[in-house]
């Protein structure tokens, strides 16, 4: 059932299955180092994760995480996190959150003093100011500059289609092409998921400059598994847009019966698919975590060939795996009880 070739990712991996162990996204191996600490201190899966991810926030991880980084179209930075509990199967996420620098305790606080999942934009910031949070700017010189930057290059790139003036030129405001255009809303591309039909453009908006989250996942000594994320999306995003990363099923799962998985890259694109909630499942019919990643990651290439993400699956029992598309090599890294540093793992794209 699962036929695919997974050698050449065998022979990069270095680091033996098992648990307590930590694994993230891209080489950001001081949020790996300070989750492993809280989790060796701790063995609270919950609060290694909030470390991990938070370091990122901190350290603005390829200023694709935490405040300064990914301004949206009108310069404003907003944050995206999300965790997943797969002992109790609950979780607390949120979304387009403004003026507060640490999303992933904001989702903590979701997780644990409410019953809702989901809470987004200005009244998850109200939310969290009201428990405490700093009201603080998310602005920084540095994303000051790249909105500048960007707005003196016509707004280049962008993710407006089928508007007037020409978007792949000009900046807005804009308005949509006309009913009756060869280039409307409706006819302009067959939908790929009604028909055998796919756009073949490159996604030259995301690449590994713009790969836009931290996702971890952490399972301690006894077993309480858990996924989360954070980010703070994609560059010159249109204002109210959130990605696959808080999405529960997209930007992670976890279920204590089977393990966990995450993912990142286009999250447009990734979370029309449910790559996690995928990977997990296939899992539980018996894929082993390489397997799981790589039919995740082949079910949306078929349909964008080009798109660019990455997913990263762990079983219950602490085995990793990992799949990619649209780069060469996708960098995750793992610390766990066999390795006395974090380690810098590589899927292969294939």
């Amino acid at each position: 059932m699962f036929l695919f070739t997974f050698t050449v990712f065998l022979l990069i991996s270095t680091c033996q299955a098992g648990f307590p162990v930590v694994v993230n996204t891209w080489a950001f191996i001081k949020a790996t180092q300070n989750a492993w600490t809280t989790l060796q201190n701790s063995n609270q899966a919950i609060d290694a994760l909030i470390e991990g991810c938070r370091t990122c926030q901190s350290l603005q991880c390829d200023f694709t995480v935490g405040y300064g980084g990914s301004p949206d179209e009108e310069g404003e930075t907003t944050l995206d996190a999300l965790i997943f509990d797969g002992n109790t199967m609950n979780m607390g996420a949120v979304g387009g959150i403004r003026n507060v620098k640490d999303a992933i305790g904001v989702a903590r606080r979701v997780l644990e003093n409410t019953d809702h999942s989901f809470l987004v934009g200005s009244l998850a910031g109200d939310f969290a100011h009201k428990l405490g949070f700093p009201n603080e700017s998310l602005e920084t010189n540095y994303s000051k500059e790249l909105y500048n930057k960007w707005k003196n290059t016509n707004c280049q790139p962008n993710f407006w289609s089928n508007v007037i003036p020409d978007s792949t030129t000009s900046c807005g405001p804009y308005v949509p092409k006309g009913e009756n255009s060869k280039c409307s809303l409706r006819h302009r591309f067959s939908d790929p998921l009604l028909t055998n039909e796919v756009r073949t453009e490159e996604f030259g908006v995301f690449n590994t400059e713009n790969h836009d989250t931290i996702g971890m996942i952490v399972i301690n000594s006894e077993s309480h598994i858990v996924a989360g994320t954070s980010t703070n999306g994609a560059n010159h995003k249109i204002p109210g847009r959130v990605g696959d990363s808080p999405i529960p099923g997209a930007g992670a799962y976890a279920d204590a019966e089977v393990g966990a998985a995450t993912a990142t890259g286009d999250g447009d694109v990734m979370m029309r698919f449910l790559p996690s909630f995928l990977a997990v499942e296939l899992m539980r019919q018996g894929a082993t975590p390489t397997e799981a990643a790589q039919v995740a990651v082949d079910r949306i290439a078929i349909k964008f060939p080009t798109f660019f993400g990455g997913i990263i699956a762990v079983n219950k029992n602490g085995s990793i795996g990992a799949a990619c598309n649209g780069m060469e090599k996708f960098p995750y890294s793992v610390m766990n009880s066999t390795t006395k540093a974090p380690v810098i793992e590589y899927a292969i794209c294939q």
